[in-house]
Formats: structure tokens, sequence, C-alpha cells
């Protein structure tokens, strides 16, 4: 499948490869000076695959191309030591048994809100809505564009990456963010803690913020059992899911509020993934802004953050290419 992109300058150098691999797919594309190349774009089944080599060797034949400067891969899972392990797909990635897949040697493995993180600086502003906003401007905050931003992912998991900027440069945080305890606030988070560590051994934020966390959410406020994007289509006219969405909500602003005074992003925090912008118009409407606000001693410092929702569907395969376009002239790494 083939997507488009705004026109630019033909190429004059081997291109980087970058790839986003999900649960589900993957979506590989060129890029060229930290942009990625028009019509390159493609997307394929995971399981029609036997690995990610597979593909990438397969995309690479697509597009008649045998040299590259380098790969960067946004793998949804956790990275280190240039190994992968996906979290929803059951594929180790290894930077070592990629070497020589487009001739290069220089190959890079991110987790997935690392790359979405590299991309921020050149998200274009037609891709950020924002949910609750931030200090007005002119403000004397550090909400700069040195100052340190924060990605967080609702989708088929749940993680976030602190973006800190450097002598003009972004480095990322990785983290497994989604596994952190769940915030129990009343009698009704409380309960459903108690119900989350009898079924997994530990309340975590994943089991209620991602997409099965909000159908599970669902099933245990009132027995029913739905898929998550039904839930959210039926969240205007049902009264059942229209609950069910507010206590989402209200949960989400407790985990950014806490993720906020954790990090300081004085930059903005910003939601991406398909739970994160399916759900983003019943979060303004369901509360998310009231319990984000309610820190106790700290509610009064909890007006200078904002947040935004990113509707960019290639933000991590342009944050891979912004992260190759960076490091060009670094000796080659194997994880970041």
């Amino acid at each position: 499948m083939t997507d488009p992109l705004p026109p630019q300058l033909p190429p004059t150098r081997a291109p980087h490869l970058v790839a986003d691999i999900g649960g589900t797919n993957t979506r590989v594309a060129l890029s060229d000076g930290g942009v990625l190349r028009q019509g390159s774009i493609r997307r394929y089944a995971n399981q029609a695959h036997r690995s990610l080599a597979e593909i990438l060797r397969k995309f690479l034949a697509e597009m008649a191309t045998d040299d590259c400067a380098g790969l960067c891969l946004a793998v949804a899972g956790p990275v280190q030591g240039g190994v992968a392990q996906m979290t929803n797909l059951d594929w180790r990635i290894s930077a070592a048994e990629l070497d020589r897949i487009g001739n290069t040697t220089r190959i890079t493995l991110l987790n997935d809100l690392q790359a979405q993180g590299h991309a921020l600086a050149s998200l274009d502003a037609r891709h950020l809505h924002p949910l609750i906003s931030g200090p007005p401007a002119p403000d004397t905050a550090p909400a700069t564009a040195t100052a340190t931003r924060l990605v967080v992912g609702a989708g088929t998991g749940f993680n976030a990456a602190a973006v800190h900027q450097m002598e003009g440069h972004s480095f990322v945080t990785a983290s497994e963010s989604g596994h952190i305890h769940l915030p129990q606030h009343g009698e009704t988070e409380q309960a459903l803690a108690r119900h989350l560590a009898q079924q997994h051994g530990i309340a975590s934020v994943e089991e209620v913020l991602s997409g099965r966390g909000l159908a599970a959410l669902h099933h245990w406020r009132c027995g029913e059992q739905i898929a998550p994007g039904a839930l959210i289509e039926r969240v205007a006219a049902d009264d059942q899911a229209r609950q069910t969405a507010a206590l989402y909500a209200q949960i989400m602003g407790r985990v950014l509020a806490s993720l906020a005074l954790i990090h300081l992003p004085y930059g903005g925090i910003y939601l991406i993934g398909g739970v994160a912008r399916a759900m983003a118009p019943h979060l303004t409407a369901l509360g998310m802004a009231e319990s984000f606000a309610e820190m106790g001693r700290m509610s009064a410092e909890m007006s200078a953050f904002s947040v935004h929702l990113v509707t960019d569907d290639y933000a991590a395969l342009t944050g891979c290419a912004a992260y190759l376009e960076a490091q060009r002239d670094a000796p080659p790494p194997l994880s970041a």
C-alpha cells in the first residue's frame, strides 16, 4: 500500500531505510535528509511474513534499492544491547541479525515511543490538537524549544518517553511506563486496582489505558464484553459506555499528571496511538483536565503543562528519519 507525501527534491545520496514495527503491521519507507521520500511508504502484515528481515528485503526489492546509508527501526517493545523483544508480537529483533540488509552495518533499534519523540520537532502543526491548554504566551515559564517534552502512547499498549534537548539534538529516554502501578484515588479506583491485582498480579496502568484495558474496564464495570472500538463508538449514545469512558478519562488525567511531575515536560505532553486518537473527544468532555489538575499541594503547578493529540500516522517513521540524519556522521551504533 502506497501513501502520499509532499513533493521534495530528488535524492543525491544513498537513502536511509526506516521502519515502524507494530504488533499487527510494519510500515517501511526510505528517507533523504531526514525527510520521508515521497511514494516510498509501504505497509506489510506481520503475520504474512516469517521475520522482519523478510519484510525489509521485500521492501528493498520493491524500491529497486540495493544500498542504504543506514537503518533505523521503531519497535513496539523494550530495546537493550541491540536486541528488541516485541511486546505484542512473538518476534525477537536483533541488529546483528539484520547486518548487511541494504549493504550497511549502521543499524539502530529504537523503542517506538523514542522514535515518536525524535519526530516532535518535525511535526506539522496540522497534526497537533490541544486537549489541555498550557500557560498563555508570552510567559516566563520554561515552555521553550529547549524544554523537555513527553510523548505518551495509548494504543495496543501504553508507554511514555521523555524528550530532552541537548546542544541542538534530541535525547529520548526509553521506558516501560505502562507497567507502573495504577493510581488509586477513591473507592472506585481502589476496587479496580484490587480486581486487576487479582487478575494480573499487579494493577498496572496498561491494563486500563490500552485498548484491551478499556474493554476490560468496561467489563469490570458492567459485565459486558465489547471490543474497544465498538465501545468508543457508543459513548455518545449509551450511558454505560459513557460511564466507562468517564472513568478512563479520569484515570488518564491522573496518570498524565503523575508523569508530568516526574519529567516536568514544560514543552508539552503529546498523546499518540489509536486509542488516544479515538478517545480524544471524550477525554476532553469527560473530565481528564479536571483530574489532571487535582494534584493536592502541586495542583497550582499543573497549569504549566499542556497536553496535545498527535494525529500524524507516520510520526514514528519521521522520528527514525530524523534520528538517522542527526547521527549520519556518528560512529555506527547498535541501539539507542
